[in-house]
């Protein structure tokens, strides 16, 4: 257990965002499993909004969004041929 004041309060900070994180990532694997499950091009917005807010709280990096909303994006092109 951490000793220091400083200590104690970047623990619980990391806590809160551990858990932050987790339910970000959990949306984000939802997200993806229902768009897999359907290929539907109304849900590929609605990924792309989860993995844009995920990026912009810094959960992921900007261009792991930007390459999964690529391939999602390739994925609905390909499906509509």
């Amino acid at each position: 257990m951490p000793q220091h004041k400083s200590a104690i309060k970047r623990m619980k900070t990391s806590r809160l965002a551990r858990q932050r994180n987790k339910r970000v990532k959990t949306s984000i694997r939802s997200a993806l499993k229902t768009f897999n499950s359907e290929k539907n091009p109304e849900n590929l917005k609605t990924v792309a909004k989860v993995l844009d807010k995920a990026a912009l709280k810094n959960v992921i990096h900007k261009n792991k969004a930007a390459r999964l909303k690529s391939r999602l994006a390739k994925t609905v092109a390909s499906q509509t041929k």
